[in-house]
């Protein structure tokens, strides 16, 4: 049997999803990509406007519908509640951290005063507020490639991206900066990707579940137990990293960041790995504690 991969029909979607095909075929399963779209890909407004999962809901139906047997998501694109009509694997996971793409080949601290500076995730607004107030923030939609060409064009003299989504497609080399997560905290589960099949289809959990990670599931899961802690949406200004350490405990530090960059709350905390999940929900209930609740209340 050929499993059909349910995918976005850009180019970073379409990689991951080749890759997802390879590691399935390293395990004997024959997959092959089918182009799902969706309201994302026709409706160029802020994510914030259209929706919490708009990128993800589309291939879900698509795939409950039977149209695809498996579909493959950016990990922080996906809802925080989990959706009970399907098993979800995390495969190995891609360099969470986020660079800035700069003329020049500028850094962060390098960009004059008032630089414009594209991007939409208001995580990464508040931050970038939190260390430059100066900056002109201009939102930011597109694929790689056009979102790299506002400053190529000179319409903006930065952007920030994922940097795994460039390393991916062999981008990696036109990032003037990669940002270190202690001083640029990610998304939860950036670089992760979200594997999923219907649950109700044993062939098919057997196969995802061959290319499941284990560090990148227990790291992806005590971030993303940070937004279900916190009741926030992957649009929320709220940032997770985790480290998984030799000890086989994890490190986690998680903020909650005011969009005009002037406060911020961060915690870091450790637990075993096999407590991820509940790890995340704790330093969540840290960050409250701190105030977090106000913060996302005013964002």
């Amino acid at each position: 049997m050929t499993f059909k991969i349910g995918t976005r029909g850009s180019q970073l979607a379409t990689t991951q999803s080749g890759h997802v095909q390879d590691w399935l075929a390293e395990h004997g399963y024959e997959a092959e990509l089918t182009i799902v779209t969706t309201a994302g890909d026709v409706n160029m407004a802020p994510v914030e406007r259209i929706g919490v999962g708009v990128f993800t809901q589309a291939l879900r139906e698509h795939l409950y519908a039977g149209h695809c047997d498996i579909a493959v998501h950016s990990f922080k694109d996906l809802p925080s509640a989990k959706d009970e009509r399907f098993e979800l694997i995390v495969p190995q996971r891609e360099d969470p951290r986020d660079c800035l793409i700069a003329r020049d080949g500028m850094t962060l601290k390098d960009l004059p005063e008032g630089a414009k500076v594209g991007t939409g995730a208001p995580r990464r607004i508040s931050q970038l507020k939190a260390i430059r107030p100066d900056l002109d923030i201009r939102p930011l939609r597109g694929n790689i490639t056009t979102r790299m060409s506002k400053v190529t064009e000179g319409e903006l003299d930065a952007v920030v991206l994922a940097y795994a989504g460039l390393s991916r497609v062999d981008l990696g080399a036109k990032a003037t900066q990669v940002l270190d997560t202690q001083e640029f905290i990610p998304a939860p589960a950036q670089g992760a990707l979200a594997v999923e099949c219907r649950a109700d289809n044993p062939e098919v959990v057997a196969a995802i579940r061959a290319i499941a990670d284990p560090q990148a599931t227990a790291c992806s899961a005590a971030e993303r137990g940070v937004l279900i802690g916190l009741q926030a949406g992957c649009t929320a200004p709220v940032a997770a990293h985790s480290v998984y350490n030799e000890d086989d405990t994890i490190t986690l530090t998680a903020g909650v960041f005011a969009l005009d960059g002037k406060s911020n709350v961060v915690v870091t905390e450790s637990a075993a790995v096999a407590e991820a999940a509940e790890l995340g929900l704790k330093v969540a209930e840290m960050l409250r504690a701190q105030g977090a609740g106000r913060i996302l209340a005013a964002s």
